[in-house]
């Protein structure tokens, strides 16, 4: 399998919840609401061919990535109106101060990317609107999971990448749907965000949940 350019995080490597849930779609992962692990052991390369077997994903003798079955996907978080998410993304801190503007997710600087602009609520959550594109997949669902719970981890001049996420994907909402997207932290220690992310339906079904572990970058 090979990552798309377009689908980066940084600029060099691939966004980690649209890489992790490519990941997990090879080995069973679907819209059926069953959770699936990944752990992140090196940055997800773009444009290369990568080998997935027996959980494991590799680029040659590396690493890249581990994928099982199971996990602890969250509780969810507590959805919003989508009024009240329109609000919080007008403050998304990302326009102010991005580790990486070109992100699929969330860079501001992607007028093809997903736009999911999470800002707070004022509650501890951040909360954001998402226009479902209409090449909607699982692995654009675990990517929508990613970013809204890593900003509520995300402080300026310190930034994070997605370490492990687990998430399950009960159903995928229809291209053109305004979704609401919210995110919450759990833990911040030392250098590691445990966070947590939802995706609601317009009419205010839980599509999709997940928990994941951000690592600050030294």
């Amino acid at each position: 399998m090979r990552i798309d350019a377009r689908f980066n995080g940084p600029p060099t490597s691939g966004n980690g919840g649209w890489s992790a849930g490519s990941f997990a779609v090879t080995a069973g992962a679907a819209g059926s609401g069953v959770p699936f692990e990944v752990t992140l052991r090196l940055p997800p390369p773009l444009e290369t061919d990568l080998a997935v077997a027996d959980g494991r994903v590799t680029d040659g003798s590396a690493l890249v990535a581990e994928i099982r079955a199971g996990g602890e996907a969250g509780d969810g978080v507590p959805g919003v109106d989508l009024s009240v998410a329109t609000a919080a993304a007008r403050d998304y801190a990302g326009f102010a101060d991005h580790p990486f503007p070109t992100c699929y997710v969330c860079g501001p600087d992607r007028p093809d990317g997903l736009r999911i602009f999470a800002g707070p609520t004022g509650d501890g959550r951040t909360a954001a609107p998402w226009i479902v594109p209409a090449d909607v997949t699982v692995p654009t669902m675990w990517a929508a999971l990613d970013c809204p719970g890593g900003w509520t981890a995300l402080q300026p001049g310190r930034p994070y990448v997605l370490g492990r996420i687990t998430a399950a994907v009960a159903a995928l909402p229809a291209p053109g749907d305004t979704c609401v997207v919210v995110g919450r932290a759990i833990s911040l220690q030392g250098r590691k965000a445990t966070v947590d992310s939802s995706v609601y339906a317009p009419g205010g079904a839980r599509l999709a949940t997940a928990r994941a572990t951000w690592i600050a970058v030294r």
